[in-house]
């Protein structure tokens, strides 16, 4: 059963974050997984999908966002992949 507890927010003490290794052919490819992804974990507390990255497996200090940054009204962010076409859309 998943809890319906809010996820702690960032003064509730150590956070953890978790990596998963995954390997793709090319950037584009390892972009739409992490998109699939972490759309898919969207509702699981504590998973900061807007944060999902993807680098070079030898430059893993570059990373490359995969969904849009901007902030929207209501301190929403688009749900938009990173540099999209069209304005920005918290219902993307």
């Amino acid at each position: 059963m998943v809890s319906q507890d809010p996820a702690p927010s960032r003064d509730d003490g150590p956070r953890f974050v978790l990596h998963l290794p995954v390997t793709a052919g090319d950037r584009e490819q390892a972009s739409r997984f992490a998109y699939a992804l972490a759309r898919s974990l969207a509702l699981v507390p504590g998973v900061e999908v807007a944060g999902a990255t993807v680098s070079a497996e030898d430059a893993q200090h570059v990373r490359r966002w995969v969904f849009c940054d901007r902030m929207l009204p209501g301190r929403r962010r688009c749900r938009a992949r990173a540099d999209h076409d069209g304005p920005c859309d918290p219902d993307r």
